[in-house]
């Protein structure tokens, strides 16, 4: 049977993927955002993850009509699954697009979710929304099927079809179609999981692995200012041995790395086991923006600069480079401590939104051009309009090109840097 395939949630994960796919077949992008419809049918991609004229030329019927998705027997789900101030899964957004869902499913429909949950969540949270809201039996009338996403902003080279898709059914036949369809768009190939459960865990352990792996690089850091060894050198001497992991210190945020561990430890306390290697690695991760802020001003007062009153200039808001996510963004950890001081602390972005800014974090952004010369900067985000200023974007950021800048991911040549500058890094 031919597929009609609809997908549930525009944003970085889901337009990607519609656009995939309408370059093969007509298929429905549903989304609740009536604005973001109506700008992907203007062909403008706030999030920059598909090329206006890939819009353009794709065939995407723009949806906020939840009636539309009855026409599909298809329906893939691909919104957000965040976490909530405590630290706990928050499976809203999934449980409401489930119902939206099963109010207007068709009989036969495979439904398959891409949304990052812990091990069981299909069948436990999202079956029985979609049986009370259809009215109908999984397994008989409707069927399901999870493909964990592996979307990474801003990367052009790892895009949705050129990386190996992971599918999953509640049984052989849904495995297959499932199988197929995303067969039909990924150049890369399709791995089939043995299980729902196996597919929704091998997807949490992916961004739990580099969590754990980038918590390690943050704790050498600290260690190493201790030490007064640079950690930038150390990973370097250390990387020339062939089976050395490629991990450097950082913030972590955003919407995989940074929450997607605390979807498994919810789901280990659940049956009795406490996770304390994931946990620890997690609140190392969630210290580093106090680290760094504490860092900044230890070194203005061992350079005789008032801390209280100064003015902090952060470059960077976003979660990473070169995309304009600020979903749980960690710089506003520095941020908050840096105000804690007393600080001054003004804020740029080459790529952020400001109104999505404020909305989120009450955070006022300044246009690099009105920025006031600061005692000190935060080079938090290296975005490339940054770097390709280097050292000199300083004589414009520093009162006097002096003071001291913390480069936060090491993306400035320590060699280069003014005799005037005191440079830290993590």
């Amino acid at each position: 049977m031919e597929q009609t395939i609809a997908v549930v949630g525009l944003g970085y994960v889901g337009l990607p993927l519609a656009a995939a796919f309408g370059k093969k077949q007509e298929i429905i992008g549903f989304d609740i955002n009536e604005q973001r419809i109506e700008e992907l049918k203007q062909g403008y991609d706030r999030t920059n993850e598909v090329e206006n004229e890939d819009l353009n030329t794709t065939s995407v019927e723009f949806t906020s009509n939840p009636s539309d998705l009855s026409k599909a027997n298809f329906i893939i789900v691909a919104v957000p699954t965040p976490i909530t101030e405590n630290k706990q899964p928050n499976l809203v957004p999934l449980v409401k697009a489930s119902e939206t869902i099963g109010e207007n499913i068709s009989r036969g429909t495979i439904v398959v979710y891409e949304s990052t949950v812990y091990p069981g969540a299909t069948e436990e949270e999202c079956v029985p929304v979609l049986e009370s809201a259809s009215g109908m039996k999984c397994g008989e009338d409707f069927f399901v099927g999870y493909s964990p996403e592996r979307i990474n902003p801003g990367d052009k080279e790892h895009t949705f079809t050129t990386i190996t898709k992971v599918v999953s059914g509640q049984n052989d036949n849904v495995l297959d179609t499932v199988a197929n369809v995303y067969g039909s768009v990924v150049d890369a190939g399709i791995h089939k999981a043995s299980s729902i459960k196996v597919a929704e865990a091998a997807k949490v352990i992916e961004n739990t692995q580099r969590d754990l792996n980038i918590s390690l690089m943050n704790e050498l850091s600290v260690i190493f200012e201790k030490l007064n060894i640079d950690t930038a050198d150390v990973l370097s001497a250390a990387g020339t041995k062939w089976n050395f992991l490629n991990f450097s210190p950082g913030l972590v945020g955003g919407h995989c790395i940074g929450v997607d561990p605390y979807y498994l430890t919810h789901k280990a306390e659940k049956v009795g086991y406490h996770p304390e290697v994931i946990l620890a690695g997690r609140k190392t991760n969630d210290n580093v923006g106090k680290f760094i802020a504490t860092s900044l001003i230890k070194q203005m007062i061992k350079k005789n600069m008032p801390v209280q009153g100064s003015t902090v200039t952060v470059l960077g808001f976003t979660f990473k480079e070169n995309v304009p996510d600020l979903r749980n963004t960690r710089v506003i950890d520095i941020v908050t401590e840096l105000e804690e001081f007393g600080v001054n602390v003004q804020i740029t972005d080459a790529h952020a939104d400001s109104g999505e800014a404020y909305e989120e974090y009450g955070i006022d952004l300044i246009s690099y051009k009105e920025l006031k010369p600061a005692d000190a900067a935060v080079f938090a985000v290296p975005h490339e309009a940054y770097l390709e200023e280097g050292w000199g974007m300083f004589d414009h950021l520093l009162k006097h090109g002096k003071g001291v800048v913390f480069d936060v991911k090491s993306k400035l040549d320590k060699n280069e840097y003014p005799a005037d500058i005191s440079l830290l890094r993590l």
